[in-house]
């Protein structure tokens, strides 16, 4: 029993051995793709969010209670009507102290005049009590001028988009209270990189991509861009024009793909097959060859090959480093992508 037992051992063990040669020497295996005719598109990305064409920033330009808000949003207003009031109490006092010290100064003034006319005074102490009623009535003005501060109004015809603050709040001078605006038609707004907007052109089209409606094909049209950068950020606003039947809100940020250059029937291959401008194919007994190819549109998910390629060849997906010039690989997957 014993004499039989190590024998079978014996060819479980070469068997097992060579099991495992044959598992870690054979080659490896590649995912493989042909090159297909297809539309090629260069895009320039980018962040937008949808604003009016039309719209303004309402704001405070002193610091002071609000006392009274419209209750407007939503609501559409004309040009100069009152959206919020703010406290003026000081400020009208200072008005009626100012309105006090005119009487007493046209008082004076008066007297200066009967007792000029008695030759009881010179000249020159009317002109300083005329001087004086000059010098009051300009501060009334401007005190006068100062309170429509307090009134905060609407600076178009238009809808309130969005009203901030509460009553009892004090506004901070800059600070936005309401936004008011035309809500068609929208825009989107964009920033593009210094180094892409010499290939962004009035007129291209854009692809759009919201969160909000996934799955839609929503697209937009440039429609123009500001002559001058953003030094610190290195970037460029530009202007879309969306449809007027858009599903897109006022306020939602998106993501965008402008079209700046498209060409039918060009040879593509996967993105991810390239190691810049070089690809690995097959060759006869199943190795690799690396070949550097030229070239065209480079878009997202495919490169467009001007020459180097044929439709035939048979490339590896994705580009593996670890492979060297004549590998014998074992292919899988073969087919067009």
């Amino acid at each position: 029993m014993r004499s039989t037992r190590y024998p079978v051992l014996l060819f479980l063990i070469v068997a097992g051995v060579a099991a495992a040669y044959w598992w870690f020497s054979r080659p490896p295996e590649v995912e493989i793709v042909r090159p297909h005719r297809g539309s090629a598109a260069e895009v320039v990305y980018a962040t937008a969010v949808v604003e009016p064409v039309r719209w303004a920033k309402v704001t405070s330009i002193i610091r002071e209670r609000i006392i009274s808000l419209c209750g407007c949003e939503g609501s559409k207003v004309r040009q100069g009507d009152q959206l919020a009031e703010l406290d003026s109490g000081d400020a009208r006092a200072t008005l009626a102290e100012l309105e006090a010290r005119r009487e007493l100064a046209q008082s004076d003034r008066e007297r200066a005049l009967q007792l000029l006319d008695r030759r009881v005074v010179s000249q020159q102490v009317y002109d300083k009590a005329q001087n004086e009623v000059i010098r009051i009535n300009a501060m009334i003005a401007a005190q006068k001028e100062r309170l429509r501060d307090y009134l905060i109004t609407a600076p178009m015809d238009g809808v309130v988009l969005r009203q901030d603050g509460s009553v009892g709040e004090v506004a901070e001078p800059g600070e936005i209270l309401f936004w008011i605006g035309q809500p068609l038609p929208l825009q989107l707004v964009a920033e593009v990189n210094e180094e892409d907007i010499p290939k962004v052109l009035k007129g291209h089209k854009a692809l759009i991509r919201s969160d909000a409606f996934p799955g839609e094909m929503l697209t937009a049209t440039v429609a123009s861009i500001t002559p001058k950068g953003d030094p610190v950020l290195k970037n460029y606003r530009v202007y879309l024009e969306l449809p007027r039947d858009t599903p897109l809100r006022i306020g939602m940020t998106t993501e965008i793909n402008i079209v700046t250059t498209e060409k039918e029937d060009a040879l593509l291959v996967p993105l991810a097959a390239f190691d810049g401008t070089t690809l690995q194919i097959l060759a006869e007994g199943e190795r690799i060859s690396t070949i550097d190819v030229r070239t065209g549109i480079r878009g997202t998910r495919t490169v467009e090959v001007l020459d180097g390629l044929d439709e035939q060849d048979r490339v590896v997906l994705p580009f593996r480093e670890d492979l060297l010039e004549g590998s014998r690989v074992r292919p899988i997957g073969e087919g067009d992508r």
